[in-house]
């Protein structure tokens, strides 16, 4: 049995936490916000973020971030925009032999760092990168569900691997950090557009197109960042594409959808709440330009989200492209 802190009290990370405890482990989870955590305790269960998924009252719950402290995993499962402050409150808490498990997916702003690389700064580490195509209200009850595990320490992913899978959590090794944490955190922006183009009343052609040119497109990136090809056709790109483009629990594709039915993006975020694929898309476009990376679909994505544009528009400046071959080889721009 090992001793488990997970870090947010939100919907994966309390579906981690069920899955850790079903597997046996002591775990707790910690939150911010006092009021999370007595609605949780109250309730036995998260009825905004996981509702209807019952929480055991095995699982401790705490605002206390020394519970870091003796643990033998800590996961965090923090929003990109909230994970640097966490990490700096957490540090001195958290035990050298600890492991340390990443989930949220996105770029920082401002840095363009992906989420292991802000850790790695505050906690002088490298961690473990936990990602995929996994609905948090799926995994908490136990559906089939496939993820990875990437880490530049191996043994840490091995570890991770053998505490968390499950007979409903099957997850796999892999080596490339970078590749599996921009498909990550890139697949949120097309999973927004998708949203939009269902707002706009375009139909599966459409969405097929989109997702299609949005993975060569994701690939591009991770192929510039050092990223490896084969990872984009795997869980971390083209799995958790599928997975966050067609559901109904994402909350990228449901505010792309408020977008594309005529709401402002400020609006939709507002309705929506946490919108990762709002944000990435400006860091995202910034680190097109600095690596000089065509991005076209995350171009016009950002030019609806942040410079008014309206979606038809942009639709079409994305189909009035110039004609090329499908296969094409360049990822730079020329």
């Amino acid at each position: 049995m090992a001793k488990i802190t997970v870090l947010g009290s939100g919907a994966f990370g309390l579906a981690l936490a069920i899955t850790a405890n079903s597997n046996g482990h002591d775990v707790t989870v910690w939150s911010a916000f006092e009021s999370e955590i007595n609605d949780i305790k109250r309730d036995g269960e998260n009825k905004a973020k996981l509702p209807g998924v019952h929480i055991s009252e095995k699982i401790a719950l705490t605002t206390d971030i020394s519970s870091a402290k003796g643990a033998d995993l800590v996961i965090f499962g923090i929003p990109v925009n909230f994970l640097r402050n966490v990490a700096k409150q957490a540090a001195p808490f958290i035990d050298e032999k600890t492991v340390i498990v990443n989930t949220g997916k996105g770029l920082e702003a401002g840095s363009l760092l992906r989420m292991s690389e802000l850790l790695k700064e505050e906690l002088g580490r490298s961690v473990v990168v936990l990602t995929g195509p996994s609905h948090a209200e799926e995994v908490a009850i136990g559906m089939p569900t496939t993820v990875a595990v990437a880490a530049e320490n191996m043994n840490e992913a091995e570890y991770v691997q053998e505490l968390l899978s499950s007979s409903t959590l099957r997850i796999y090794l892999n080596d490339d950090v970078i590749g599996c944490e921009i498909g990550g955190a890139m697949k949120n922006i097309i999973a927004l557009c998708a949203g939009i183009l269902d707002g706009m009343g375009f139909g599966d052609n459409t969405k097929a197109a989109l997702m299609t040119r949005g993975i060569w497109e994701i690939s591009r990136l991770g192929l510039a960042l050092g990223g490896k090809a084969e990872t984009f056709a795997g869980l971390t790109g083209i799995g958790d594409l599928i997975v966050t483009c067609t559901s109904v629990h994402s909350r990228n594709h449901r505010a792309g959808e408020l977008i594309g039915k005529g709401f402002t993006p400020e609006e939709a975020v507002k309705k929506v709440g946490t919108v990762e694929g709002y944000f990435c898309a400006k860091a995202a476009y910034e680190m097109s330009q600095k690596y000089n990376v065509s991005m076209p679909i995350t171009e016009q994505c950002y030019r609806v989200l942040y410079e008014g544009y309206d979606p038809h528009v942009a639709l079409r400046s994305l189909m009035d492209r110039p004609n090329k071959s499908e296969n094409e080889s360049e990822v730079f721009k020329v």
